[in-house]
């Protein structure tokens, strides 16, 4: 996602989109490697938890491999061996959640028409 005003970049899982704005867990893209460090060295790290405005949002893209080059949930993986979507979910269910079972909430996905 890129954001504007002041200009930021964040990689991660969406939470909520509403009209207000979205709520995503995940890491400022300029973190990216770090974090990637951190969890192939076994640290122990929390993603934020952050909302943000629409009137912030410039774009929204989904974490795509173009031609050779990986996606970064594909690099992710291939550096740490897990999962970047299992990893920040399961960091943001609440211990009262995780023994029920539950899950994050889903976002709707919808088809871009262009």
């Amino acid at each position: 996602m890129t954001l504007g005003n002041p200009r930021d970049k964040f990689w991660g899982m969406i939470l909520a989109l509403a009209p207000e704005g979205l709520s995503m867990t995940g890491i400022e893209l300029a973190s990216f490697e770090d974090f990637v460090l951190m969890v192939k060295d076994g640290d122990s790290f929390s993603p934020a938890v952050v909302f943000f405005p629409m009137h912030r949002i410039e774009r929204i893209e989904r974490d795509l491999s173009d031609g050779s080059l990986p996606s970064l949930s594909q690099r992710f993986s291939a550096k740490t061996g897990l999962d970047p979507a299992v990893l920040l979910r399961s960091r943001n269910l609440g211990s009262d959640d995780q023994r029920r079972g539950a899950q994050a909430p889903a976002v709707q996905q919808r088809e871009d028409p262009a």
